[in-house]
């Protein structure tokens, strides 16, 4: 849509307003077309949502802030802590959830170098702030991290009448006091691979076979034992016999059989299995899976002790299992025997007979007994009665002093209140200490698990290392590639302008281009015939007003030229710039600039400006009498008629204020010459933009932002220490081919991983706080800083 220039349309403050109605309108269409999600839009009263004031969200956040968000966000003023130092988290009660995905080997650069492609990152996440590359993990920053001492418990105190042995006993932290049904002692997804039993997509188990495990288990699901015997093949140990009890204890199954190869030790003492008894067997492995498959309910719970082995002795995979050697914690990881356990608890003799080895039917009614004993009981009874023939030790009260200091360790003080805790990526070197993190080999695999558990979840950290994986294979080119991007950032923000007389020097040009925002540097182009500038602004949106303004403008009678560099990093810049302009950071957010009142006078401003075409009629060709492009002025007073105005807050307030509520205004600095101003909604920016001729007049050019707000300028994440221009010019000659391939790869693993993080974000239960964070890198060579994103899931449903 174009103003009129006509001045009583231009004047006329309710043509205004239907007018930044109807632009208001075309930018939400705009977004939507452009994929941004409507929840960014209108998000329902009384959501969790996170706010940062823009003075604030220029500022980079450290490890420690970040970790002072997450304990507020999971424990809450509930928890007697106070909100972060830093942003505000509204209605925090209703966070449901604490998600982090971590990016390793990403920079802000990185994310920016690629930000057409990370579409999910750029429009699902309402918040951006740099973040300060840590020397330790941030998964262990995270999880290590020590909550400040609390004002009062999260929880109320568990029972003081516990005898401290009990209070303390493995068995009772990992399940309370009370009794509980079935489901609360069926092994966990996590748990099952930690003590590494079968499981549906983990590397190993590729051709083991799947029971119609399809019916949610309940209290009320059956129970069944399980035990196999094994024997020594060519192969390893395969099995040789299978017993399956029923939950009253009755036989369902009892079947030898024939192993696949050669036998070298059929482990008699052990199994009672002989030469003779497999003789006359032909009954295969395949054959039992089907029996199996056909006995076992879809809710069925098999119970066995060590059963991991048992399945994988059965090539099977069953996702509901109680184990009764984890049931029956001892100290340190270890196990009881079968055997004691019968004995001590059941008061029961198994396995008596050495010369004819193991009963696996006697021993699968032992397991199955166990379970249904302590399911009955409950684990505070249970470890009463046994605690001194079991576990060594009376119970007796300690005194107080003996008692070991509660600990303050993040991820302790979440498991004490029953809220779940889990890391899964990569193996590396991550001082997590819980029993149950997760390890996996690729990416894939740690989306697959996380998506099939995530519900369960309350704090959960996702580590992603594709990226980190392709810099690693590129190695020798860790270095170029940052440069590339910082360079590519770089150039964003330059322009070429000539030709000017031979006599121009950079001092001029500088005067005449910082009209349209602060000059980061002048580089002088001389050719043989004719002299060009290379001018980089601080800011993005200070070249594009050059662009706009400055292209045409007469300079001793001779027009010059203002163009982007014609480089290949510049090929797609039109797009990257739309996207900017309707990028939700900046939905509320404007440049402005004030040039001198001689400098507004003569400049050309025939184009379009912010998005809008503004007719100047007051310059006409013959007002335009320039002294080397700028207006006339006395030597000793030239500073004070070219320069470009300092702003104050009260002057901006003061232009910008009746277009709508001026929300926050950043200067860089006391002798600022541009300024970014927050309003409290986008009509307040659109309304402005609508009436840039009036501000014109009162020597303001503006223009939609495109800088995000986290970053004072594009130039200030490419502060990164670089080579000479000689030395970078002849790298990039050099190695050009290359990294164009290299870049190509990166970006195919910069796609991939934006594809997994909609689908974390999609598997994530309503209310949840959702933090993304590249890490950035701080080494010999530079500081790369890294990015924090954050937003909180809402219902679309309850999206107004």
């Amino acid at each position: 849509m174009e103003p009129s220039s006509s001045a009583a349309e231009t004047c006329n403050p309710k043509k205004r307003k239907t007018e930044a109605s109807t632009e208001h309108n075309s930018m939400k269409r705009s977004k939507t077309e452009e994929g941004c999600d409507e929840e960014l839009l209108n998000r329902p009263s009384g959501s969790p949502r996170l706010s940062v004031q823009l003075d604030r969200l220029q500022q980079p956040v450290s490890l420690l802030e970040l970790t002072e968000l997450l304990h507020f966000a999971a424990l809450g003023t509930a928890g007697g802590l106070k909100q972060p130092s830093w942003c505000h988290l509204h209605h925090q009660k209703k966070v449901k959830g604490v998600n982090v995905v971590i990016l390793e080997g990403l920079s802000q650069s990185h994310f920016y170098k690629n930000y057409l492609t990370m579409e999910h990152l750029r429009t699902n996440y309402t918040t951006r702030v740099t973040f300060t590359p840590s020397p330790i993990s941030v998964a262990s920053g995270i999880f290590s991290s020590d909550v400040p001492k609390l004002d009062r418990p999260p929880v109320p105190k568990s029972d003081d009448k516990l005898h401290k042995a009990v209070k303390h006993h493995p068995i009772i932290k990992k399940y309370g006091t009370q009794k509980r049904g079935v489901t609360a002692y069926v092994l966990t997804q996590e748990e099952m691979i930690k003590n590494h039993f079968p499981v549906r997509g983990i590397r190993g188990f590729e051709d083991f076979s799947c029971t119609k495990n399809n019916v949610r288990v309940t209290d009320d699901s059956p129970l069944y034992g399980l035990d196999c015997e094994m024997c020594l093949t060519e192969k390893g140990h395969e099995l040789t016999r299978v017993s399956l009890v029923d939950s009253d204890g009755n036989c369902v199954l009892d079947e030898l059989v024939k192993p696949q190869s050669r036998v070298l030790n059929y482990l008699t003492k052990f199994s009672g299995i002989t030469a003779a008894m497999l003789q006359p067997i032909t009954t295969t492995l395949r054959v039992v899976q089907a029996k199996l498959r056909m006995l076992l309910p879809g809710d069925a719970v098999l119970v066995g002790h060590s059963l991991n082995n048992d399945l994988i002795a059965l090539k099977l995979i069953h996702q509901h299992v109680i184990d009764t050697s984890l049931l029956y914690k001892k100290e340190l990881g270890q196990k009881f025997k079968l055997k004691v356990l019968a004995e001590m608890v059941l008061k029961r003799q198994i396995q008596t007979d050495e010369n004819n080895g193991h009963n696996p039917t006697e021993d699968a009614a032992a397991a199955l007994e166990l379970a249904q004993y302590f399911i009955k009981t409950g684990p505070h009874q249970v470890v009463e009665l046994h605690l001194e023939e079991l576990w060594g030790y009376k119970p007796k009260e300690e005194s107080s002093e003996c008692s070991p200091a509660p600990s303050h360790r993040f991820t302790d003080i979440l498991r004490s209140i029953g809220r779940s805790v889990t890391y899964l990526g990569k193996r590396a070197d991550v001082a997590l200490d819980l029993s149950n993190q997760q390890w996996y080999s690729t990416d894939k695999e740690v989306l697959s698990s996380f998506r099939r558990q995530t519900k369960n979840l309350f704090l959960s950290i996702v580590q992603f290392s594709s990226f980190s994986d392709h810099l690693r294979r590129h190695s020798a080119h860790q270095e170029q590639l940052h440069q590339s991007v910082c360079s590519d950032l770089r150039d964003m923000c330059v322009v070429f302008a000539g030709p000017f007389p031979p006599d121009f020097s950079d001092r001029e040009v500088r005067r005449l281009f910082r009209c349209c925002g602060r000059v980061r540097n002048i580089r002088m182009l001389n050719t043989s015939v004719r002299i060009h500038a290379e001018v980089a602004f601080e800011m993005l949106e200070g070249a594009l007003l050059a662009l706009k303004v400055l292209d045409g403008l007469r300079v001793l009678g001779q027009p010059i030229k203002v163009q982007r560099p014609v480089k290949e990093s510049m090929l797609d810049l039109d797009l990257y710039l739309d996207t900017l302009l309707v990028d939700s950071l900046n939905s509320k957010h404007l440049y402005a600039v004030k040039p001198s009142q001689q400098m507004a006078q003569n400049v050309n401003i025939s184009q379009k400006v912010n998005q809008y075409v503004v007719e100047s009629k007051g310059l006409s060709a013959t007002s335009r009498k320039l002294t080397n492009g700028l207006p006339p002025a006395k030597k000793k007073c030239k500073q004070s008629h070219l320069t470009t105005l300092k702003l104050s807050e009260e002057t901006v307030r003061e232009a910008f204020d009746h277009f709508g509520t001026v929300e926050s205004i950043v200067l860089p600095s006391k002798c600022s010459k541009h300024v970014c101003i927050e309003f409290e909604s986008s009509e307040g920016k659109l309304a402005a933009l609508s009436s840039s001729e009036d501000l014109l007049s009162d020597r303001f050019l503006i223009h939609p932002s495109v800088t995000p707000p986290h970053l004072p300028s594009w130039v200030a994440m490419t502060t990164a220490e670089t080579k000479s221009n000689e030395e970078t010019n002849e790298g990039k000659e050099s190695a050009h081919m290359d990294s164009s391939s290299q870049d190509q790869a990166g970006n195919r693993v910069m796609k991939k991983l934006d594809v997994r993080l909609r689908k974390v974000f999609k598997s994530l239960p309503e209310g949840s706080l959702s933090v993304v964070v590249l890490p950035g890198q701080t080494s010999e060579n530079g500081h790369y800083p890294g990015l924090c994103l954050f937003q909180v899931k809402v219902s679309r449903e309850n999206v107004k």
